[in-house]
């Protein structure tokens, strides 16, 4: 959701400072580099989520059987009736919208713009945010199942401190990774002079 929310704000950024609006035709490098930078930040969101499901899976295996266990059972549950409250969300700022459009006939009053700001949220609620809980539900399950197996095997062969010291590591570099994930991508309002321009960077 960051990744989408930010990385569609440079985009906006981007096409508010450098492109001719009153153009009847699009330019093809200006295209591009919008496509680019929002394909930047979505890559940039999926390799910090990737990372935290992995280390923090991880980490709950390695500690102990019990804690994964109790984590595996709260991602499924909260983690599905999450995408189903942002799909169903996002579905109805979207309808909303078309209700406006299409049966109200009121385009261009303030009720118009706000579906309009409805529709912008409920986009990635729908069709980024609800779907991707499914493959993380699925990949949490799959790899920790196979990740507390090594975890058992390292505390029964008498390495337990070596499965503590392992568990503590990769919660570590979950929360890195959250940090990155939630707070390193924020949008930040930084003072400019009038007429400056600000910079379209992709914070990693």
């Amino acid at each position: 959701m960051q990744a989408v929310t930010t990385g569609a704000y440079r985009a906006v950024e981007y096409i508010k400072q450098n492109m001719d609006l009153n153009k009847k035709e699009a330019d093809i490098e200006d295209s591009k580099t919008v496509v680019r930078i929002c394909t930047e930040y979505a890559q940039s969101g999926m390799w910090n989520i990737f990372i935290v499901l992995m280390s923090i899976t991880l980490a709950f295996a390695f500690f102990d059987p019990n804690f994964f266990v109790a984590y595996l059972i709260s991602i499924a549950v909260f983690g599905l009736f999450q995408a189903i409250f942002m799909a169903n969300a996002g579905g109805a700022w979207d309808n909303a919208k078309k209700i406006v459009e299409t049966e109200l006939k009121m385009k261009g009053t303030p009720l118009h713009d706000a579906s309009i700001v409805g529709d912008t949220v409920g986009d990635p609620f729908k069709d980024t945010s609800s779907v991707a809980m499914n493959p993380v539900i699925k990949f949490t399950t799959l790899f920790g199942l196979l990740a507390v197996e090594l975890g058992v095997y390292l505390s029964s062969g008498g390495s337990g401190t070596l499965s503590r010291v392992l568990a503590v590591a990769f919660f570590l570099a979950a929360l890195l990774f959250v940090y990155r994930s939630f707070y390193g991508m924020r949008i930040e309002s930084e003072p400019q002079a009038a007429g400056a321009r600000r910079p379209v960077t992709v914070k990693a």
